[in-house]
């Protein structure tokens, strides 16, 4: 069993990235410059975008912080999307999810420039990914399939499967899993909570791939041997015995599948780290007009 440490690989793009900012700097180009939305006070909403602003600080990029309090109302958050988006200085746009229930958030994805998407949620991006067009891919979807070719994990003719379908991990992920690219080339089944016989269809899989939002509801009877496991899950679990009260688990149960498997993803350490990185390198992306010339 060898750990896909996200841990690792992150520090490796980061780094990566650096370069990239260092090398436009000194060109005299136009430094990558990411917007992050905030809506409220939610712990974890704040401990995610402090991650993705500190780590475009580590990286040499700009990043900007734009807040609301909860009872925001939909027309004025709509607004300062667009005003990021007629900012010719600020080249990548991402809301923090999940929004206040009076607010639509598929309508606030909608309303971010397709080329300032930098969190592949937006219709066209998903579109134009799904034709294999140029396109920002969700940051947690890329950041797999990064994992998986610096890891040199074999994908043709495998079988995939992604349990959960949300639009922003488990259907971009099944797209991408079936291209006729690397990583891909699989044969795919997306399952999820209403699928018959879950259980019999995950020990099919050759690659794994777990986003389904429910802690370690994946368990070593469900996963056959020499699998290769993606976990996506991150939740926390009261557990006493930690100093915060709490512990971070993920979709798959680590300690009893983990003995099965080529390879698997650690949680925390794992696809979570990856996701930011690729939120940096779409905003990279962005600055250089690589998607939409």
């Amino acid at each position: 069993m060898i750990l896909l440490d996200g841990k690792l690989l992150s520090a490796q793009i980061k780094q990566e990235i650096a370069t990239d900012v260092a090398e436009i700097k000194a060109q005299g180009g136009k430094i990558p410059h990411l917007v992050a939305i905030l809506v409220g006070t939610a712990g974890r909403s704040e401990a995610y975008v402090a991650s993705k602003m500190k780590s475009c600080e580590e990286v040499g990029m700009h990043s900007t912080l734009i807040r609301f309090d909860d009872d925001v109302t939909e027309a004025d958050l709509l607004a300062a999307v667009e005003d990021v988006n007629a900012n010719p200085d600020m080249d990548g746009l991402i809301v923090q999810l999940p929004l206040p229930k009076h607010i639509n958030p598929d309508k606030v994805m909608e309303a971010i420039a397709p080329e300032k998407d930098v969190d592949g949620f937006h219709p066209i991006n998903i579109g134009r990914m799904a034709k294999g067009l140029p396109a920002y891919v969700s940051a947690t979807p890329q950041g797999i399939l990064e994992m998986l070719k610096r890891y040199d994990i074999s994908t043709t003719g495998k079988h995939c499967v992604v349990v959960g379908r949300s639009q922003i991990v488990g259907l971009p992920m099944s797209i991408l899993m079936q291209r006729n690219d690397y990583p891909g080339n699989c044969t795919v089944t997306l399952t999820h909570s209403k699928t018959t016989n879950l259980a019999e269809i995950c020990r099919t899989a050759d690659i794994l791939i777990a986003a389904l939002g429910r802690p370690e509801f994946i368990t070593a009877d469900m996963v056959k041997d020499g699998a290769v496991v993606i976990d996506v899950g991150l939740e926390r679990v009261v557990d006493a015995t930690k100093k915060s009260g709490f512990a971070l688990k993920g979709d798959v149960k680590f300690d009893e599948v983990a003995p099965k498997t080529t390879y698997i993803t650690p949680v925390p350490g794992g696809v979570g780290l990856m996701t930011i990185c690729s939120l940096m390198q779409n905003t990279v992306k962005a600055a250089r007009r690589e998607v939409y010339k």
